[in-house]
């Protein structure tokens, strides 16, 4: 049956549906040994030979892996770097080839970020619709007015368009106060960006929670599996139909 090509790939647990766009659209898919470069083109897995970076694509096989990391600060959530920086990847052992980044923290945050090899997790997870929430501790540097924390509540216009609102709370107080901040988008450098507005400089990020998964005490630059329960509760835990339940590698 013929699919569009961002979908088989994202199926296939080579990356997200948003990444396999990026590789077609950077010429690095090959459908019947014809570079494809358009958005929207379709293929049949069963009969057309579809290539990846030089790699032939399979179909799903094995188990579907689901993982949380403690991202640790100084590394990228990518699957390399030109620059030869550090990438979360290198951090996942033998897996580091079998998954990819569901999401991204940038260079200088840490905590909680996913990987697996289901492609329709991973664009649950990030779709806009699903509007999970993502919990953020942050520390800054300087102390907002409460009208200015009210902002955040309200929306603050970022490149054009206002924030949806977030929670925030103060949890520490001092020069140098910690928050509470969940949002339900995710924009690059979001946080940075919103307090960057009201003049005030981040100085730490680190999230704590993806919808009702939870960090806990998992060490700074460990990783562990998810249990299906907490992959069914991250899939239930928006408005989305709920799919049929995965079975995830815990080994």
């Amino acid at each position: 049956m013929q699919q569009r090509l961002q979908k088989i790939i994202a199926h296939a647990g080579i990356s997200s549906r948003r990444k396999a766009e990026d590789l077609i659209t950077q010429g690095r898919v090959i459908v019947n040994d014809e570079i494809v470069t358009k958005l929207g083109t379709k293929a049949d897995l069963e009969k057309d030979t579809i290539k990846i970076n030089g790699q032939t694509l399979g179909s799903v096989s094995g188990p579907r892996v689901y993982l949380m990391l403690n991202k640790p600060r100084g590394c990228i959530s990518s699957t390399s770097d030109p620059e030869g920086r550090q990438t979360v990847m290198s951090l996942l052992g033998r897996y580091r080839t079998k998954v990819y980044p569901v999401g991204r923290l940038d260079y200088a945050s840490e905590g909680l970020l996913l990987f697996t090899n289901d492609g329709d997790f991973a664009n649950h997870v990030l779709s806009k619709k699903s509007k999970i929430p993502k919990t953020y501790r942050v520390k800054i540097k300087g102390n907002p007015s409460l009208e200015e924390i009210e902002q955040f509540r309200r929306g603050i216009p970022l490149h054009g368009r206002p924030t949806a609102p977030a929670h925030i709370k103060r949890v520490r107080t001092g020069d140098n106060p910690w928050f509470e901040i969940v949002l339900t988008e995710g924009r690059n450098q979001q946080i940075r960006n919103m307090f960057r507005h009201l003049g005030y400089l981040v100085e730490k990020i680190k999230r704590v929670k993806v919808g009702p998964l939870n960090l806990g005490a998992l060490p700074a630059g460990k990783h562990r599996f998810l249990t299906e329960r907490e992959v069914e509760r991250l899939l239930d835990s928006s408005k989305h139909e709920p799919r049929s339940r995965p079975r995830s590698k815990r080994s």
